[in-house]
């Protein structure tokens, strides 16, 4: 084997062991349990906000939930979302903007899921049961805010 080639493979195998170094952060981030009730009204322009509990290390969070939806809008709602947090180190992580795309319509009753993540990295994991008369096509924001 060539000194060329031996030298290529001790490079690999270096930048093997800094890549694992490097992701081992994530493996310490934490999860947390997520509680919020958001109400949605709108025509073509849609608005929502709510309130809820992040459960994180045995301490509860109050949060705010407020967004804005652009797109084919009609009716209201309320839905109760229950979900899991995760890659998060502290509370504060929860907080910040989340972002979908989305269609759907609920008449009474319907259900939803959906998995959400924000700047900082937070994956957010929820479903909903979700009551009301709504009919949507839109483009939808959503931002937490720790209270």
């Amino acid at each position: 084997m060539s000194i060329f080639k031996k030298f290529r493979m001790g490079f690999a195998a270096l930048a093997a062991v800094v890549a694992l170094g490097l992701t081992a952060p994530a493996a310490q981030a934490d999860s947390g349990r997520i509680v919020f009730r958001v109400v949605k009204a709108g025509f073509v322009v849609g608005a929502s906000g709510g309130s809820g509990t992040l459960t994180f290390h045995g301490r509860r969070y109050p949060i705010s939930i407020g967004g804005l939806s652009y797109g084919f809008t009609f009716g209201a709602s309320a839905t109760n979302f229950r979900g899991r947090v995760t890659n998060i180190r502290r509370p504060s992580d929860v907080a910040g903007v989340y972002a979908a795309a989305g269609a759907g319509a609920a008449a009474v009753k319907g259900a939803g899921a959906v998995v959400l993540t924000n700047n900082k990295g937070a994956v957010l994991t929820i479903a909903g049961e979700q009551t009301g008369l709504i009919v949507a096509a839109d483009l939808n924001g959503l931002i937490i805010t720790l209270q």
